[in-house]
């Protein structure tokens, strides 16, 4: 079942954190930009997975979308040119390895678009659950003509396999629900998303706390291990950031406009 649809919110409510008995549950609550991340909303992030990770007393932390029709669509593009790109990219993947590590179970409950930043939010969930019409995908080779980080790649490689991920970077097609679940990257497909997180978190509440955390750092650390930035990655993002493609997408971007990509990496 969607969410109902919220007004426009103001900066101060675009995050939405609420509490109940062992879990936490996030609202990114910007449905008519399709939830797109802010500065703020990443800072906010952050700031609530520094507290996580001293609450033993949450077991469970839901992240969800508001509107029911994204989870979350990528970054404010206003917000990610006001930094360096690259520092900006840094910043974000700071918080995705906060998230990642958190000793509660982390749930990302999608209901409709989830790509760029916000698919990059989801894979660093430990489970995911979707709605049939949810689509999943980074198409930033139609839209920004820019590039994700190698721990990103690998993380959306580590969640629906490289066969999968190759196809959504490189044909900047989006993966629908039922193949994300067919290859392991959702763990199920639900007609009515509220029950179903409900039934997940009632389910997971009286598991084993040491059993999930000891889980999650054996595999927190096996991600760090396979997942960590190539030599010479960062330069790399540096000169996609810099070249000719991303300037004309951004430029596309606030214009409206469908982008002429006539860049090349070197």
């Amino acid at each position: 079942m969607s969410q109902p649809d919220v007004p426009t919110p103001t900066p101060d409510d675009e995050l939405l954190v609420t509490e109940t008995p062992g879990v936490v549950t996030v609202v990114f609550n910007r449905p008519h930009r399709h939830n797109a991340f802010t500065t703020a909303m990443y800072t906010r992030m952050r700031e609530l997975c520094q507290e996580l990770r001293t609450r033993p007393d949450v077991r469970v932390l839901v992240l969800r979308g508001a509107g029911g029709k994204a989870f979350a669509a990528g970054n404010e593009i206003s917000d990610f040119l006001e930094a360096d790109a690259v520092s900006y990219e840094d910043w974000i993947r700071e918080l995705l390895d906060m998230l990642l590590d958190l000793p509660q179970v982390t749930v990302a409950a999608v209901d409709g678009v989830c790509v760029g930043g916000g698919l990059a939010v989801a894979t660093h969930c430990d489970l995911r659950i979707a709605t049939p019409h949810s689509r999943f995908g980074y198409p930033i080779a139609k839209t920004l003509g820019n590039a994700l980080s190698a721990p990103i790649v690998y993380r959306c490689a580590a969640a629906f396999g490289e066969s999968v991920t190759r196809q959504m970077l490189l044909t900047a097609r989006l993966v629908g629900a039922d193949r994300a679940y067919a290859v392991g990257a959702l763990l199920d497909v639900v007609e009515d998303l509220d029950a179903a997180v409900e039934e997940l978190v009632a389910g997971l509440l009286p598991l084993s706390a040491t059993t999930q955390a000891a889980t999650k750092r054996q595999l927190g650390l096996r991600a760090r291990a396979l997942e960590a930035a190539p030599e010479g990655d960062e330069e790399m993002l540096h000169e996609v950031y810099g070249g000719a493609d991303f300037a004309e997408g951004v430029r596309a971007f606030l214009g409206k406009e469908k982008p002429a990509f006539t860049g090349r990496l070197a």
